[in-house]
């Protein structure tokens, strides 16, 4: 067989690329500065391509799909973004085996699922993410999380090559996997589903969001649980009871409705979200004696 000729970096300045890019509006949290260069991704060739070439000049690349968990740095971010979104985002049923692409939202993943009546997905209808995202941090919620789901993920690794792993291969843990462990690219993954009833699916679905609305602030820009849930406690229980409910940096903010939430105010800083979140964990080891580890993606900006 031919090996495929990769792009060069030149060529993907020429016919790919995009200069400083904002970023903001495509993270939740709504913070964060440039991409000094961006690609938006619609096959699987050219994202790994840049990613090599990317990485041959020297600069990193951060994956983006949602930006649902992630905080960037004010200054912007140094490299190259690798976005997958609507443009990476197919889906096709084999039986009750669900293919799709990385750039997939979930809540898209769980309504294609029940409108072929097909129940596996229903706890992710309001997770604020991509497939991509989901199978890289095993997002859950109300006692289902992607390692129930997962057939196969398809992946790339830093030196270009493609491969598959199984639900095993893959390590899927609380909040971990073996493609986070590594550094792996995500492509896209089989589900396996089990047939269900279509108006019961939805009925799920419908509960489930209502129960996020209830309990949680939607209403405001943040990157969801901000903290990972430590060993025998509720990370915002432990920041309820420390009283640090409304504590505020600049513009980000503890949620009084739910305190294992930081919020986006109004005009926050990544430096206003990192600033607080310190404080959070410095009071909370404190009080308690427990370190509270951060869930969200902080990524690194220009080093030193």
């Amino acid at each position: 067989m031919i090996e495929r000729t990769r792009l060069t970096w030149q060529e993907l300045l020429s016919q790919h690329l995009q200069a400083d890019v904002p970023l903001k509006d495509l993270v939740s949290i709504r913070t964060g500065g440039p991409a000094r260069w961006f690609l938006e991704v619609y096959d699987a060739d050219t994202a790994v391509d840049a990613w090599l070439a990317a990485r041959a000049q020297g600069l990193p690349v951060l994956f983006l799909g949602k930006g649902s968990n992630l905080l960037v740095p004010d200054a912007g971010y140094p490299g190259l973004v690798i976005h997958f979104g609507e443009g990476f985002s197919k889906m096709q049923l084999e039986g009750a085996q669900l293919h799709a692409q990385c750039g997939v939202s979930l809540k898209a993943l769980a309504t294609f699922a029940a409108d072929n009546s097909l129940a596996g997905l229903s706890f992710a209808a309001g997770i604020p993410g991509t497939l991509g995202g989901g199978l890289i941090m095993n997002a859950g919620a109300f006692n289902g999380e992607m390692s129930q789901v997962v057939a196969s993920i398809d992946c790339a690794a830093p030196d270009g090559r493609r491969f598959s792993m199984n639900l095993e291969q893959a390590q899927l843990s609380y909040r971990h996997s073996r493609m986070m462990k590594e550094g792996l690219l995500v492509l896209g993954a089989a589900l396996n589903l089990t047939p269900g009833h279509r108006d019961a699916l939805y009925a799920a679905m419908a509960e489930f969001q209502s129960l996020r609305r209830e309990k949680q602030p939607l209403s405001w820009p943040s990157a969801g649980s901000f903290f990972k849930r430590p060993a025998g406690y509720y990370a915002g229980a432990l920041i309820e009871q420390a009283g640090l409910k409304g504590l505020t940096v600049g513009g980000a903010q503890v949620s009084e409705k739910h305190a294992g939430f930081l919020i986006n105010i109004g005009g926050a800083t990544t430096a206003d979200f990192i600033a607080l979140m310190q404080e959070v964990q410095r009071r909370v080891l404190e009080r308690f004696g427990v370190a509270l580890e951060p869930e969200v993606r902080i990524i690194p900006g220009e080093p030193g």
